[in-house]
């Protein structure tokens, strides 16, 4: 994997979560590629706000530009995010069920699927890595820190391929947070809506014993 100043972060949403992503992709050096579904045109505004290293393109586009590509669209769209350009390239996938927004999704419902595995299975050439779903979207950009301060705040990630885990474990650092490997994208579940590791302010050890915590 390049270094940030060579590396281009595909965006396949550009909300609220994708955008403070952008953010911060930006402020450490990378170049970013932005996308939504209503259009390049209607993200001249966030572009202009992120400067120089910023375009934006459709999702197709933003997938085949990204070194790194980050999903972060409704769970119910996840079918429309583009396969063929995400083949070989690790994917952060930031999605949440939210069955008020989504529909009911009988396999969540069940337990027998998670949203990640859901997405994997969509994208079987990439490598998915679930990461960053469960913080607020203003946490984001304030409330990382640097290496080695007391109680920096953890973010868990999920994922089944070991070299993708390390790369986004390398960007959580770089963004201000320490990792925490919560397992296969089968135990992604544990940092979800509703569980005790979801939208909280955690250091590693306590992030360890919160995904320890749940059952389904």
């Amino acid at each position: 994997m390049t270094t940030s100043d060579t590396t281009t972060i595909g965006f396949i949403g550009a909300g609220n979560i994708g955008g403070q992503l952008a953010r911060l992709a930006v402020a450490h050096g990378y170049r970013v590629v932005v996308s939504n579904s209503r259009g390049p045109e209607t993200l001249v505004e966030l572009v202009d706000e992120l400067g120089p290293s910023a375009s934006a393109a459709t999702s197709a586009e933003a997938a085949a530009a990204g070194d790194l590509v980050v999903v972060t669209v409704p769970l119910k769209n996840y079918l429309e995010v583009p396969t063929e350009p995400l083949a070989g390239k690790i994917v952060i996938d930031t999605n949440n069920y939210y069955w008020e927004r989504d529909g009911r999704i009988d396999a969540l419902e069940q337990g027998t699927t998670t949203t990640a595995e859901m997405l994997q299975a969509h994208l079987p050439g990439a490598a998915v890595v679930k990461a960053f779903n469960n913080i607020l979207a203003a946490d984001l950009t304030t409330t990382g820190s640097p290496a080695g301060t007391p109680s920096r705040r953890a973010l868990p990630i999920a994922g089944d391929d070991d070299a993708a885990k390390a790369r986004v474990a390398a960007l959580l650092d770089e963004f201000g947070f320490d990792a925490v490997d919560a397992g296969p994208l089968a135990d992604s579940w544990r940092f979800e809506r509703d569980r005790p590791a979801y939208v909280v302010r955690m250091t590693a050890p306590e992030a360890r014993a919160k995904l320890a915590e749940p059952t389904r």
